[in-house]
């Protein structure tokens, strides 16, 4: 093994501090300081140093995060400490009452620490001299389960304090909602069984044996409370959690210090009406005795602090009646059932429809047409079904049957191993084609303005395409065929197609829908490979070499690529002139750039003439700069067009540079990319 020069040893200290300060702001304070590509660069100058040197490799290197480890199983821990559960409230009577217990104990009025309880798993994070040593759960509160590696691959969990401290810490591991919706809606695609919720989506990412999973998977922390204080002198629950703050880790900063019994309940009103804003679920508010005296003079029940206790949101639910079960194809052949319902409102909107997911699902919950059942949303964003009310359900009800055959098509549907849902595997399957279609004219991909699912719709049923490359030799002639599609129509319609040929050839990666392959790799394997033709050659062992990009993926795209049809369809694309070059800003290429842009994050609001949205996006991010959709103390430059709105008044009130468009034209037509 060759020996590290000191110079070596001193660069991979210096990026593992670097790279793990720049890690926490971005997942832990929010507040990014260096965009995307300086810290994808840094960190693969570390990777390619700790692989010439493995043994300069740290448990605290950013590296050890993206998992890879396959455990035979997880150990039983035993808490030193056990993690109490906490006596739950469910009206303002219980809070009061719980107030007058805690004077009465006492003898005097105290404050409350009021945060809100996080839907998620318990954690219990220990560390030794500042280093991340064990990662556990909750268990039934003496005994738990060790989830260290799964842990290691949570980016707001520190691996290194900021002080070389032991102490205890606890917390909730949770997913966010973004990142619950994407994960079923992926498994949804891939015929396997979606989760109930966010908190069920964080416990199985955890509780499960593949580290990369787990890695994957998005998950967050916020931690709540020292078991071992250490050396933390703190006297009180909001200082404690001010420490924390201090030390690295993420905590909720919605918590907030009340006086008396009433600023707690204004609080839980406030949040329950705040909650489906929320990125992340809550089910409740836990309200604690702020000061460590009175709690400790307060003490414990067998099972629960006397100290605490936990206001438990009621479930936002509602009754309503299945009137029919529709089944809709996608574009890889999942046929995936949705209850159709009498509109009710539910969270704060009207609910109409329900995805009943798959099967199984109908089965496990024997829901038929014509059932009264009660619906909720899962995570505050999915309309579900809780369950059914069968005493409501009339002699004549029947057990729902499945399809057997593709509504669409007719082709028998089929079970494939392991999977949940019911696929079409005609390739011919006109849903398939027409989702295929959507997919590939769609904003993140082709971004061809104006072709909506009606238009596309009417262009197969006319025998107009049949694949995505016919849309590139459609002809005026055909166009004015279409209902509502007149003259002007048709020719915005024939250069939006004309100026979708000219886009960087990651969208058309993206656009060709291949499975397991979003828009994020299709730019990753644009970059490396170059052009689409020297990626369909790729060879398995080559693709997954690539930094983020796993096996499934690998595999699918060399499956795709080993087909014939796929090939003569890109004769087809090619010879329609569509570009198959990648033209995007390459890593290696950001220092030649000169742009206001450079290392700054944008937002862009209000209506654009000059450029679409996507295409001011595009421009902007190949100056190297980065788009963001929401406006915060991290953005450096708002760009607000005609009828500008809430993001340009939170962007005055921040103080964030506001831009008008001709500014940003200016700028981008001032700037010099890598290429120029």
């Amino acid at each position: 093994m060759d020996v590290p020069s000191k110079e070596i040893q001193s660069r991979a200290e210096e990026l593992r501090t670097q790279l793990n300060q720049y890690a926490y702001e971005y997942y832990v304070k929010d507040q990014p300081s260096v965009e995307d590509y300086l810290y994808d660069q840094l960190y693969a100058e570390l990777v390619e140093i700790e692989t010439n040197y493995p043994q300069l490799v740290t448990e605290d290197s950013p590296t050890q995060r993206v998992g890879g480890i396959i455990l035979p199983g997880f150990e039983k821990v035993t808490h030193d400490i056990p993690l109490y559960s906490l006596n739950d409230v469910f009206d303002k009577e219980g809070i009061v009452a719980f107030d007058a217990r805690v004077q009465k104990a006492l003898g005097k009025a105290v404050d409350y620490v009021c945060e809100l309880k996080i839907d998620g798993l318990s954690i219990s994070l220990k560390y030794e001299e500042g280093r991340f040593v064990r990662g556990a759960t909750r268990g039934d509160g003496t005994v738990g389960e060790n989830i260290t590696e799964n842990l290691k691959t949570v980016k707001s969990i520190p691996l290194k304090l900021k002080e070389p401290i032991s102490l205890e810490v606890r917390g909730e591991c949770y997913m966010p909602k973004a990142s619950f919706l994407k994960l079923n809606q992926q498994r949804e695609e891939e015929g396997v069984e979606v989760f109930a919720n966010p908190r069920n989506a964080a416990a199985g990412s955890l509780r499960q044996l593949d580290t990369r999973i787990a890695a994957q998977r998005n998950l967050s922390t916020f931690l709540y409370t020292l078991a071992d204080f250490g050396p933390i002198e703190a006297n009180d629950q909001f200082s404690a959690l001010n420490e924390l703050d201090q030390l690295g880790f993420r905590t909720n900063h919605e918590r907030r210090v009340c006086h008396t019994i009433d600023e707690v309940w204004a609080y839980i009103e406030e949040f329950h009406d705040k909650r489906s804003e929320l990125p992340y679920e809550i089910d409740g508010v836990v309200i604690k005795v702020n000061n460590f005296k009175d709690q400790d003079a307060l003490g414990f029940t067998v099972k629960a602090p006397r100290w605490a206790a936990a206001y438990k949101f009621p479930p936002e639910e509602a009754e309503t009646v299945i009137e029919t079960i529709e089944w809709t194809v996608g574009r890889t052949g999942v046929v995936t059932p949705t209850a159709v319902m009498t509109p009710v409102r539910v969270a704060g909107t009207t609910v109409s429809r329900a995805s009943l997911h798959n099967v199984d699902f109908i089965k496990m919950k024997d829901i038929r047409i014509g059932d009264s059942v009660i619906i909720y949303k899962a995570g505050d964003i999915i309309p579900e079904v809780a369950k059914v009310l069968e005493e409501k359900r009339t002699e004549a009800s029947q057990p729902f049957e499945s399809p057997t055959h593709c509504p669409e098509c007719g082709s028998e549907l089929i079970h494939l191993d392991e999977e949940v849902a019911l696929r079409c595997i005609n390739p011919k399957c006109p849903a398939q084609i027409k989702e295929g279609l959507s997919h590939f004219v769609s904003r993140n991909a082709m971004n061809i303005d104006g072709l909506g699912p009606r238009v596309l719709e009417q262009m197969f049923d006319k025998s107009l395409v049949k694949d995505v490359a016919d849309l590139y030799f459609l002809t005026e002639e055909q166009l004015l065929t279409l209902d509502k599609i007149k003259e002007k129509s048709a020719n915005n319609l024939l250069r939006a197609i004309h100026q979708s040929k000219e886009n960087s050839v990651e969208r058309l990666i993206f656009g060709l829908g291949i499975r397991h392959v979003g828009a994020k790799a299709a730019r990753i394997l644009a970059e490396h490979f170059g052009d689409l033709r020297t990626l369909s050659k790729a060879k398995e062992e080559e693709i997954i070499s690539l930094e983020t990009i796993g096996a499934t993926i690998a595999e699918s795209v060399v499956t795709y690529f080993d087909n014939q049809e796929v090939h003569d369809l890109l004769d087809e694309l090619e010879k329609a002139g569509v570009n198959f070059a990648y033209l995007g800003l390459r890593t290696d290429q950001l220092e030649e750039v000169e742009s206001p842009f450079k290392e700054k994050t944008i937002v862009l609001t209000g209506k654009l003439s000059h450029f679409t949205r996507e295409e001011a996006k595009e421009r902007i991010e190949n100056l190297g700069g980065k788009v963001t959709g929401s406006v915060s103390k991290k953005t450096d430059i708002v760009v607000a067009g005609e009828e500008a709105g809430s993001k340009l008044t939170k962007a005055q009130s921040l103080g964030v540079t506001v831009w008008d468009e001709a500014q940003m034209v200016a700028a981008i037509e001032g700037s010099h990319s890598a290429d120029q």
